[in-house]
C-alpha cells in the first residue's frame, strides 16, 4: 500500500512571518500582514504596518501606545475561541509581560499552539502560563541551555531591596536598567517603598500608567524628570530603561551605583562585560528546567524551536525522544531595549 502523503504544517514561514493558510494570518509578523495574531506587545514581536491586529484585551492599549492610536486591533479574553477562515484560534495565558498569550490554531483534525515569549515563574503582574495540550508546540528557547536556571523571585526581590538598604545608607542612587515594558513593571512589584522614593522614566511611567489602569497593584512612583532630580539624590531608585543609559539627568543625580536584572546576569562575564555594579538573575523566559517542564506538561510529540540557542535545544530534544525542528524566525533573543 502506498504510503499516505504528509499532511501540509498547519503553521509555516513565508517571509512575512509564521503564517497559518487555514486561517488566513500570520502569528507576529515581522513584516505587515493583512492580519497579525499578536502575542504580546514587545517590539520584535507587534511590529507597524499590519491592516489588522487581533490580542488580548490587555494588550491592546499598549500596542495603541507602541504602534499608534489608529491601528484596527481588536481584544479577545483567554480561552475564548473564535473562528478565522477554515481554523479555530484561541489565546492562553502566557505568563511573560501584561496581556501575552500563547495562540491556539486548530484545523484539519490538529492542535498547534505558538507560546510567544512565556516564563513559568510567579510574576504579580500577569496571568501565570497555562500549559495547553496540542499535536505541535512551537516554543522560544531563549535561554535553552542547562547553565540558566533562575533563583526563587522572591530571594532576588530581597537581594534588590538589600542593595537599594545599603546604597542608601551610603547616600548614592540606585539606577536600574530594565525594559520598559514587563521587566520594569515586575520589579516595581517587588520594590519595598518604605526604603525610599521610586522613579520611573518616562518611557517605563507610560507602560505603568496602563498597567495599572488594567488594574495590577503597584507601589507609588514619581516621573523621572529633570525639575525632581534634586529630590532623588542620595537614596531614591531610579528605573531606566537601556537605551537611555546616556540621558543627562542621571549625571544630575550624584554618586549612583547602577543595576541590570535579566537571565544574561546569570553568568558573570556577562556581568563584567556590561559593566554593571550589581547584576540581579531575573528574566521574564523560562529557564532550561522551565522549558523541560512546560514541554512535558504539554504532551505534544512534535516541538518547533525558535529564537534564542535553537540547535543546542533541538538537538537535545531529539535526543530524548521528541520530533523537534528549528524554525526560523526573526525574533531577538535578547531582554535588552536597545536589541528590540
Amino acid at each position: 500500500m502506498k504510503p499516505a502523503a504528509p499532511r501540509p504544517a498547519l503553521l509555516r514561514t513565508d517571509g512575512i512571518g509564521l503564517r497559518c493558510e487555514a486561517g488566513g494570518f500570520h502569528v507576529d509578523p515581522w513584516k505587515p500582514s493583512p492580519c497579525a495574531v499578536i502575542t504580546h506587545a514587545h517590539a520584535d514581536h507587534a511590529r507597524r504596518g499590519s491592516h489588522r491586529y487581533i490580542a488580548h484585551h490587555d494588550s491592546v492599549p499598549i500596542l495603541r501606545h507602541r504602534l499608534g492610536q489608529d491601528i484596527v486591533i481588536e481584544g479577545r479574553g483567554y480561552d475564548e475561541p473564535f473562528a478565522m477562515g477554515e481554523a479555530t484560534v484561541s489565546l492562553h495565558p502566557a505568563g511573560h509581560v501584561l496581556g501575552s498569550a500563547q495562540v491556539r490554531v486548530e484545523a484539519g483534525g490538529e492542535v498547534w499552539v505558538v507560546s510567544g515569549d512565556y516564563k513559568r515563574d510567579h510574576d504579580p503582574t500577569c496571568r501565570a502560563f497555562a500549559p495547553v495540550a496540542c499535536d505541535v508546540f512551537i516554543t522560544e528557547c531563549t535561554f535553552g541551555l542547562p547553565i540558566y536556571r533562575w533563583p526563587e523571585p522572591r530571594v532576588v526581590a530581597d537581594e534588590l531591596n538589600a542593595w537599594w538598604r545599603d546604597m542608601r545608607a551610603q547616600q548614592r542612587t540606585c539606577v536600574l536598567y530594565a525594559y520598559s515594558l514587563g521587566k520594569a513593571q515586575r520589579l516595581l512589584a517587588h520594590l519595598d517603598p518604605s526604603i525610599g522614593p521610586i522613579a520611573l522614566h518616562p518611557a517605563i511611567d507610560d507602560i505603568t500608567t496602563l498597567y495599572r489602569a488594567a488594574g495590577v497593584a503597584l507601589p507609588e512612583s514619581v516621573r523621572f524628570v529633570k525639575e525632581i532630580v534634586k529630590d532623588l539624590r542620595g537614596g531614591a531608585m531610579v528605573l531606566i530603561p537601556p537605551s537611555a543609559a546616556g540621558a543627562e539627568a542621571l549625571a544630575a543625580l550624584g554618586p549612583v551605583s547602577d543595576a541590570s536584572a535579566s537571565g544574561w546576569m546569570r553568568t558573570r562575564a556577562s556581568r563584567r562585560w556590561r559593566s554593571y555594579d550589581r547584576g540581579f538573575v531575573m528574566s521574564d523566559h523560562a529557564d532550561w528546567p522551565g522549558l523541560l517542564r512546560t514541554i512535558e506538561e504539554i504532551g505534544a510529540k512534535r516541538i518547533g524551536v525558535t529564537h534564542g540557542t535553537v540547535k543546542p535545544f533541538v538537538r537535545y530534544l531529539n535526543e530524548k525522544g521528541y520530533d523537534a525542528f528549528p524554525i526560523d524566525t526573526a525574533y531577538n533573543a535578547d531582554e535588552t531595549e536597545g536589541a528590540a
